[in-house]
């Protein structure tokens, strides 16, 4: 812009023309330019001060009324004119001033923005001040002016105070500066303008006013200081935060001491607009000492908000906005929306009645876990420490010594099946027994006529929407208070939350690439190795390679080819052909090879993966997982060989808990001769299991192996047709027949033999295990019904959505659901369609899983990517990922201790917003929401129990 004004004069005049009208003449001619020269650049520098104002005005506005105030901006204009002439044109009386040599300036009084102490003076150089806390160039802090960066430390000296917004009228970005009125009245006057003429018509005041409020604000801080206190405390409840923005904390400069309201000069006037304080005032005034406001702290405090400190030293723009946010957050209501009871009828009353009865009937089905009491003490914290590069941590999260088994005495008792179901021959005996398979039986056809029932549809599906309604309403009302809630809590984060996979099979833990780097090279590095026996020969890599008739260089994820979405619809609802994607290029030895516990080699090969697996988590350290390894129930020697591999590969993270998951392959094992009835295969399960707590000196590597083990699960293909149980059916002892029982008959009989399992291992002083089977993935509803009775929560169970009955029953016991929405669109239910969100509005406890990372994710961290495109797809918030980790990690089988250590709680609704990442006020939201729906049905369930 100065070029285009100076340009066309100085084209005519600059060099001299030398014609022959005289020197006189050319004299002439170069006075008028330099006349025109001075003018042009006098209106240039004139326009970029109005352009700096402007800019300034605007990161005002953009700031959110909270960050820049006119005197910051003035104070970065004057930086930016680089020019002691600019500072020297500040009017008389507003601070004397005086040259200090080498075009400096010595300014009276200047407050340093950094620093609680009170400087008298201050030397200000032509760029920028001697104790800016940060040296930066004037293009950076243009730069931050003409953004709005909120720098209020870069700001330093100049910025003297914060003007309030409340006492300036809304109206244009142009603000009024009362401490450089003099300055503008001389420019404006070189404009051939009036002054007024620079402030908008809803701004402006005359300087007299604003005088005047100095005058009272410096002798109300005067009276202050006198009286000993810092009026930075009592100025908290009286100035709203919210008036100023969110930002206001801190950003405005030090006075005598900050006020944490509003960021203000508390100590002049509690936030109050202040003028320049002259030198023999600020002389009179004690020097501050810091204030005491409330900032987040780690999760070491139980209770932060009983707890304030003072700020660091030179707290800097983005410590303040925290602590703005946490102080902003404290400040706005919980807001609740308030619905009536409604009036219930008949129908609905005995719907209630029959609610409470399933809901009393699952407390008895399940049995309690207890602790292991252990003389042993353990911090939560050591297992998070990082060794050396290359150290390999042999602890898991059960124990810092999980291979050292200690001998324990043998007990008295003896086991034996009766009717499917082991339970002590001992007359004098205190071990729980379940209830009998006639009583499971009745009680699900009970369930089950409940959920057929219209009128107890209709009322489940209002309930239902109502909670969805109130999470809609909740969210309106409180979204910023959750925003700053979140925001102001230091450190963390979605990454850096603890996220548990709570459903992952081991087999599938990786993902494909990693499995074609792991087998290329074993293939490079130990082909001559023989791996497997076919047809009486023993082959190594190289021939097994050569008679597939591919080498390592062929190979690709195309050629693996164990997507399960590779080609669109070639697996939804073929479960059959899902499981032929755990073959490596479709060739069933390198799954045995390489995925098998079991094998030539002594499962080696998958041991090596797993540790590879391992190292993954350790570096990502906020994601656990519960891999799931297969007991088939073939043989009593699975159990003992299982525990070997582990033991002797030396298979531990802090990161990793295991579960048992039993296939439901009788019908199979029958056809073959390997079983002669499904007592059999029950008795292949549970027999070696009671024997090991009965007698554990006989085989330790088992005894460590169950250590580390949480739960059970059941998994197979539900969308196989079935016929539905009875009220009478035969014992396991009589089922001979080829064909597979039901469902709901596997899960009675893992059921029962736990719950025994369960109350002689607690005896012991032993671990005990969870039941968490797959159910509702596809199939019959009935699944989902029998599961409510007797799981302590589920895997998948999509098919929810087709019963209101059962979806509420599973909302008011609040059963765990490790769902899989990646998974189940490549076999029973598009990610669209996939009920996942509605069951999270509706306050369902689900958690996202990732089930086969092999087949389905890309990336090297599949739970983070379940969790990114849930966000992305479901709209999901930042409260509400962690929301949904912290419910992994209270569904899991990890010890209480981590889980207080995690989460900061191992109950429900315990939580710790600086460790869960979930804000206190959502945690609250789903308790009231819930306690008031239990409250409804204990209320008119119990009044017609009792008529």
């Amino acid at each position: 812009r100065r070029w285009k004004k100076v340009a066309p004069v100085a084209r005519q005049c600059w060099p001299p023309r030398t014609t022959a009208g005289g020197d006189g003449r050319r004299r002439q001619r170069g006075r008028r330019g330099e006349r025109e020269r001075e003018r042009g650049e006098e209106r240039a520098r004139a326009g970029r001060t109005k352009r700096v104002e402007r800019e300034g005005a605007a990161a005002a506005a953009a700031a959110g009324r909270s960050g820049w105030n006119m005197t910051q901006q003035n104070g970065a204009k004057r930086f930016l004119s680089s020019s002691a002439e600019f500072l020297s044109s500040l009017a008389p009386g507003r601070g004397s001033r005086e040259e200090n040599g080498a075009g400096s300036v010595k300014a009276h009084p200047i407050v340093d923005s950094g620093d609680a102490e009170t400087d008298a003076s201050v030397l200000v150089d032509q760029s920028f001040p001697s104790n800016c806390s940060d040296n930066i160039d004037i293009s950076s802090l243009r730069s931050e002016l003409t953004l709005g960066v909120r720098g209020e430390d870069r700001l330093c000296s100049s910025s003297l105070g914060k003007l309030s917004l409340d006492d300036w009228e809304d109206g244009s970005e142009d603000e009024y500066d009362a401490y450089d009125e003099d300055e503008d009245s001389d420019d404006a006057k070189k404009e051939g303008r009036d002054k007024s003429q620079l402030m908008s018509p809803g701004r402006r005041k005359s300087s007299s006013s604003i005088e005047a409020l100095a005058d009272s604000n410096l002798r109300e801080a005067m009276h202050a200081s006198q009286r000993g206190r810092s009026s930075s405390v009592n100025s908290v409840n009286s100035v709203k935060s919210q008036d100023n923005g969110v930002g206001g904390l801190g950003l405005g400069a030090k006075m005598v001491a900050t006020d944490p309201a509003t960021g203000g000069g508390a100590g002049v006037g509690g936030g109050k607009p202040v003028a320049r304080v002259l030198q023999e005032d600020v002389d009179k005034l004690p020097i501050a000492q810091s204030p005491v406001i409330a900032i987040p702290h780690s999760p070491d405090v139980k209770n932060p908000k009983q707890f304030t400190h003072a700020p660091p030293r030179g707290l800097g723009g983005a410590g303040r906005a925290l602590a703005a946010a946490y102080q902003a957050s404290e400040s706005i209501p919980y807001k609740r929306a308030v619905i009536p009871e409604p009036s219930l009828t008949t129908h609905d009353k005995n719907f209630c009645k029959a609610l409470v009865s399933m809901l009393e009937k699952r407390k008895n089905y399940l049995y309690k876990i207890h602790t292991v009491v252990s003389t042993k003490s353990w911090d939560p914290k050591e297992l998070e420490k990082e060794g050396k590069h290359g150290d390999y941590i042999e602890a898991s999260p059960m124990s810092f010594t999980p291979f050292k088994v200690d001998p324990k005495e043998d007990s008295h008792l003896e086991f034996k099946m009766e009717n499917g179901v082991y339970i002590p021959t001992n007359e004098n005996h205190s071990i729980a027994i379940p209830v009998s398979a006639s009583v499971f039986y009745a009680d699900l056809h009970d369930l089950s006529s409940m959920m057929n029932s219209a009128p107890y549809h209709t009322f489940a599906h209002r309930r239902l929407k109502l909670l969805q309604e109130k999470f809609s309403l909740y969210q309106m009302l409180n979204a910023e208070k959750e925003f700053l809630a979140i925001k102001a809590l230091c450190h963390r984060d979605f990454y850096n939350v603890r996220k548990v996979d709570n459903h992952v099979h081991h087999s599938a833990c990786m993902n494909q690439k990693h499995l074609l780097r792991f087998i290329k090279k074993r293939v490079r590095e130990e082909g001559d190795q023989p791996v497997i026996e076919r047809d009486g020969k023993v082959l190594s890599l190289n021939d097994v390679f050569e008679s597939l008739g591919l080498s390592p260089y062929d190979l690709n994820i195309d050629v693996l080819d164990m997507h399960a979405h590779n080609t669109k619809n070639t697996t939804f609802y073929r479960f059959d052909k899902f499981n032929q994607k755990f073959n490596p290029t479709g060739e069933a030895r390198l799954r045995e090879i390489f995925l098998k516990t079991n094998n030539y080699v002594g499962g080696k090969f998958l041991a090596g993966i797993t540790q590879e697996v391992f190292e993954d988590l350790a570096q990502s350290k906020y994601q656990m997982a519960e891999y799931r390894l297969s007991i088939y129930g073939k043989s009593k020697t699975e159990w003992s060989q299982l525990a070997s591999w582990w033991y002797d590969h030396k298979l531990v993270s802090p990161n990793v808990v295991w579960m048992i998951q039993i296939p439901r392959l009788y019908e199979i094992y029958r056809k073959n001769g390997m079983l002669s009835n499904f007592g059999e295969f029950i008795s292949n399960i549970f027999e070696p299991l009671f024997e090991i707590t009965r007698q554990p000196n006989k085989d330790p590597k088992l005894v460590a192996f169950l250590d580390n083990v949480v739960g059970f699960d059941i998994v197979d293909d539900e969308s196989q047709h079935e016929r539905k149980v009875s009220r009478v059916m035969p014992s396991p002892e009589d089922w001979d027949a080829e064909k597979n029982p039901a469902y709901n008959y596997y899960m009675y009989y893992i059921y029962a033999n736990l719950y025994v399992l369960n109350s002689f291992r607690q005896q012991r002083n032993m671990s005990q295990f969870s039941f968490r089977p797959h159910s509702g993935e596809a199939g019959d509803v009935d699944h989902l019904a029998g599961a409510f009775l007797v799981a302590n929560s589920i895997n998948h169970g999509i098919n929810l959505k087709k019963s209101p009955s059962l979806q509420y029953l599973y909302y008011l016991a609040q059963v765990g659901l490790a769902m899989s929405p990646l998974s189940n669109n490549c076999l029973f239910c598009e990610y669209s369609k996939n009920p996942f969100p509605t069951f999270f509005e509706r306050g369902l406890n689900v958690t996202l899983s990732t089930d086969d990372p092999l087949l389905i994710h890309m990336t090297k961290e599949p739970l983070v990517e379940e969790y990114s495109i849930a966000m992305q797809v479901y709209k999901l918030s930042t409260a509400d990922l962690s929301e949904i980790a912290r419910n992994s990690v209270l569904q899991s089988g990890f010890p209480k201790e981590l889980k207080r250590h995690w989460v900061g709680g191992s109950k429900m609704f315990e939580n710790n917003p600086y460790q869960s990442n979930v804000p206190d006020v959502r945690i609250q939201f789903r308790k009231e929401a819930l306690d008031a729906e239990l409250e409804m049905v204990y209320k008119w369930g119990m009044a017609n129990f009792e008529a």
